[in-house]
């Protein structure tokens, strides 16, 4: 098959959608002969790089750099093939192998569905439950859930019974948030879920009282069951940045009771915690009942797992962002829970529904096997890089790249990653005036791995694809270096 050229399946479905797509995007490239010649003459670090890796203290053992020309041949390979973890870098692989696999317009479908079509007596009651088939939509807010229990509202349903939630898209696929880091409170730790909303967060709004001298606590949004204690406290100083509070939570005898505490200076102005609060399931259960309540409706009993039988016909459905728009959510922001039910959703598309972490990994690199990516070494576990057992080589990403820059997708892909000094997890970083808006990358940090990766237009117009692994306890000391690699190849 020819460079680029597509490969096509028979029409597909999103999970739980009945929404047909008529090819999968998938293709091969083949490297020139000219860049693996050039790859087993790769130079180690050049003299404009070593003074600045020296400066890490870092013995050269911990770090894996691969920096080749797009088209041509490689400049630096420093271990190429040793496994490293990549931390949030894996995401990379997770929204490539997603846009590649799936295509740039896939959607999720949410549905909600009745048997009969939805039909209601004189009082507007539902004959049966409402059942609800999750797709796994990782962008699904408030506001869609809202409208689309208005779009049921305007259909004459108004009474309720019971609400069936099918999450049959993917397996059992909850993790405990605080298994990672202990720190089960903060959302980057979000448990995946084929029915999530608003990525299962909830905000802790405080807004400043200046009379009073003191912040007023605001939960959103207001689920029952839920109760936010501010017990943060005024300060009359300046604001020396972004408001730091300390939160906990505490089981009461009519559910969950949020502490907050700390000083903020009231110059600081509203202010925004986000905080996981509830599991998943019961966050959307709280939020159904809310949301319902609040257009008018009735549930007699309650929101429970299930699955939609085969005689339910749909009532309204609701349609995410496409793929493209999603990825550039979970790249330049590093999003977590988003990546980690993509490589679900990859999962339940190439190997069917009951999708898990295992087969979605293994869909992964399926995609990438058919693209000739040399994937040896490689170890995928949720797909976000929150893992301490995920491994890549530098050398194979390099290679994931370059196919990815060759692609006709190579746009949607590189749009998503964040911009050097201007947005992203970068913004704040490679400010300098050579050096802002000549790369888009993807950085990853954990306890002990330090990352970058992607791609760099150097002052001559060439494009450079780099991969730089730490695997260290003092990793974090390489972001100067990282740093010091673009702006090395901005200024060939």
């Amino acid at each position: 098959m020819a460079r680029g050229a597509w490969k096509t399946a028979g029409p597909r479905k999103t999970p739980g959608a009945g929404k047909t797509f008529g090819i999968r995007w998938r293709f091969v490239v083949a490297l020139p002969l000219s860049i693996a010649v050039a790859t087993a003459a790769a130079q180690a670090l050049p003299p404009q790089l070593q003074k600045a890796w020296q400066a890490t203290a870092l013995p050269q053992s911990a770090l894996s750099l691969v920096v080749r020309e797009i088209g041509a041949g490689t400049l630096v390979s420093v271990n190429p093939q040793t496994p490293r973890n990549p931390a949030s870098v894996m995401k990379m692989v997770t929204t490539w192998t997603g846009l590649s696999g799936l295509g740039p317009d896939y959607q999720w479908r949410t549905t909600l569905l009745a048997r009969g079509g939805g039909r209601v007596d004189a009082q507007g009651t539902l004959r049966g439950p409402l059942y609800v088939k999750a797709g796994g939509d990782p962008s699904l807010t408030i506001q869609d859930l809202w409208n689309l229990l208005r779009e049921l509202r305007l259909r004459g349903i108004k009474n309720l019974g019971d609400v069936v939630v099918d999450r049959s898209v993917f397996g059992n696929v909850a993790t405990d948030p605080g298994a990672f880091d202990d720190s089960p409170y903060h959302p980057y730790n979000a448990s995946p879920d084929a029915m999530m909303v608003n990525l299962g967060a909830v905000r802790l709004l405080f807004e400043p009282d200046a009379a009073a001298k003191k912040w007023i606590p605001i939960l959103d949004p207001p689920l029952r069951g839920l109760r936010l204690d501010g017990g943060v406290r005024w300060s009359n100083g300046r604001c020396a940045g972004a408001p730091v509070v300390a939160v906990t939570e505490t089981a009461s005898a009519d559910g969950v009771v949020i502490n907050a505490s700390g000083t903020v200076a009231g110059s600081c102005g509203e202010f925004s915690v986000y905080r996981l609060a509830l599991s998943q399931p019961a966050y959307f259960s709280a939020l159904f009942r809310m949301l319902w309540r609040d257009l008018g409706g009735t549930l007699a009993r309650g929101v429970e797992s299930g699955t939609v039988p085969a005689t339910a016909q749909p009532i309204v459905w609701h349609d995410s962002e496409p793929l493209s728009n999603v990825i550039r959510v979970i790249n330049k922001y590093s999003n977590n829970v988003m990546a980690r039910t993509l490589l679900l959703t990859i999962g339940a598309e190439e190997n069917g529904p009951g999708a898990t972490t295992t087969s979605g990994a293994a869909a992964a690199l399926a995609i990438l096997a058919d693209q000739h990516v040399d994937t040896a070494g490689w170890r995928i576990v949720n797909g976000a890089g929150l893992a301490r057992e995920s491994r890549l080589t530098a050398g194979g990403l390099a290679g994931m790249l370059d196919t990815a820059w060759q692609s006709p997708l190579m746009p949607e892909f590189v749009s998503s990653l964040a911009i050097a000094g201007m947005d992203g997890t970068v913004r704040r970083r490679l400010r300098g005036e050579h050096t802002r808006g000549v790369a888009h990358l993807k950085t990853g940090t954990l306890r002990d791995a330090s990352s970058l990766a992607g791609y760099v237009l150097s002052g001559s117009g060439r494009r450079y694809v780099v991969v730089s692994f730490v695997n260290n306890e003092n990793a974090t000391a390489a972001r100067a270096f990282d740093d010091a690699v673009i702006a090395w190849l901005a200024g060939l």
